[in-house]
């Protein structure tokens, strides 16, 4: 009988718990700016940042990279020289994530960059929203 009352207070406790789970607000974890920037931009600057020099440009240590918002977030969202756009294939949120971690990364020191200042100034510039293209992966 007390195996019994013991197993049935064990799965009225895990019911609760898995209750209380389901009921608690979800909580949206902040995208890991260092995986996406190894996943989307390592290939040509390299996992070190230092870039391939004639090619592409080394982000550890740029002037450019670590100075205005606008400027640097501008080059995601609308290309520059040989780099592609990537204004329809990655949402506001992770070019954040990725701004801000080159922008603290490999010695650079400059402040975060926000989903809503992507957001603002992709309005400003005319960007198309992530994902509304027909053919969104154009890499």
């Amino acid at each position: 009988m007390k195996q019994i009352l013991t197993t049935a207070l064990m799965s009225a406790a895990a019911l609760a718990a898995t209750a209380l789970l389901a009921a608690a607000p979800a909580r949206a974890q902040s995208p890991d700016g260092k995986a996406l920037f190894l996943k989307n931009c390592a290939a040509c600057h390299q996992a070190s940042g230092k870039g391939i020099p004639g090619a592409f440009p080394a982000l550890a240590g740029s002037k450019f990279v670590t100075g205005d918002h606008a400027e640097v977030a501008g080059v995601l969202l609308k290309g520059r020289g040989g780099m592609p756009d990537f204004s329809e294939t990655i949402n506001d949120r992770d070019l954040a994530a990725i701004l801000t971690y080159v922008r603290g990364e490999w010695g650079n020191k400059a402040d975060a960059l926000t989903e809503d200042e992507i957001h603002k100034l992709r309005t400003a510039l005319g960007v198309a929203q992530f994902g509304t293209a027909e053919m969104s992966n154009k890499h």
